[in-house]
């Protein structure tokens, strides 16, 4: 096993520093003592306190090289969810290997990928899901399907520490955040938004949870291991699962369209009613702090909380 030296102050490139992980990972470095280098688009983004801007794009090779010189470890955050298919291919499955290549060739110990719990096939048939459960196929949407090719190519990459870290649906206060924000604009607005299978699994993690997992990682806080159950093994490129306590989507439905004044419409379907398992997780160390009751509670406050500020949110 292998873990940074106590008396070493980790160097940590961070990738789409001002999204809601990505600056949630700064900061949760920069407590911790490491020196941060945030990586963003455009000059003046706003990123946590204590880090240093870097202003590029990492697919370019020059630019990879320049930002990884020096540094002990990787997180890439960024998918541009939402995008056409041939964007999210060049950015993330294309873009995401050329900053890993960057990093072996200098010589960084580890590259820690937020990936996503979409990328395993969660079909109504499936069961309970593991880091060994099988993956969408290639009917699956653009998202999961480029995610699924994104981890494939960072396996691919040779010569240095990777890990794929595995989140369901993130939670956590932020205005891009989709369950907390955006998620909850959409069923407010439109009737469709508010149809589910209220049995339905909703499996979730908290973004401060998962921003401890990703920062415990890239430093070395959780140490490598010859025994994937209990840390990343070193050298190779090793999948965990981030989920936190079970839930439904009836738990879900019910706290957003309370708190903005719709009724949520029930459809009676086929559904997956497993659970994104979380045993490897917790294994390296990592036991989520924050629980269903809180997370749903956030939501409350920061729907209701917006509403007050608009009075034509409610509409």
């Amino acid at each position: 096993m292998s873990e940074p030296s106590p008396t070493t102050s980790p160097v940590i490139v961070v990738t789409g520093a001002n999204g809601l992980v990505g600056s949630r990972v700064c900061a949760r470095l920069v407590e911790s003592g490491a020196t941060v280098r945030a990586v963003v688009r455009r000059p003046g983004a706003e990123i946590p306190a204590g880090v240093e801007e870097w202003v590029g794009e990492f697919g370019d090779p020059a630019f990879a090289a320049s930002v990884v010189e020096g540094a002990t470890g990787v997180v890439t955050t960024v998918h541009p969810m939402g995008s056409d298919r041939g964007t999210q291919h060049r950015v993330a499955v294309e873009g995401t290997p050329v900053l890993a290549r960057a990093a072996r060739d200098a010589g960084v110990e580890r590259l820690v990928h937020v990936s996503t719990a979409a990328v395993y096939d969660r079909s109504p048939s499936a069961g309970d899901v593991d880091e060994s459960s099988a993956l969408v196929g290639e009917n699956a949407d653009d998202y999961a399907a480029t995610k699924r090719d994104t981890d494939a190519a960072l396996a691919d990459v040779d010569g240095l520490t990777r890990v794929l870290v595995r989140p369901p649906a993130i939670l956590g206060a932020g205005e891009t955040s989709v369950w907390n924000a955006l998620r909850p604009a959409a069923i407010r607005d439109e009737e469709s938004a508010r149809r589910a299978v209220p049995e339905q699994t909703f499996s979730w993690v908290h973004v401060d949870d998962l921003a401890g997992l990703v920062a415990d990682l890239a430093t070395g806080r959780i140490a490598t291991s010859d025994d994937p159950e209990h840390g990343p093994v070193e050298g190779g490129c090793t999948a965990v699962n981030a989920a936190a306590g079970p839930a439904t989507v009836r738990d879900y439905y019910e706290t957003v369209t309370r708190a903005v004044g719709v009724e949520p419409l029930w459809d009676d379907a086929p559904a997956w009613t497993g659970q994104i398992l979380n045993d490897r997780a917790r294994g390296w160390g990592w036991v989520p702090a924050v629980g269903l009751a809180t997370a749903l509670a956030e939501i409350d406050a920061g729907l209701r909380g917006a509403q007050g500020e608009d009075p034509a949110a409610g509409r």
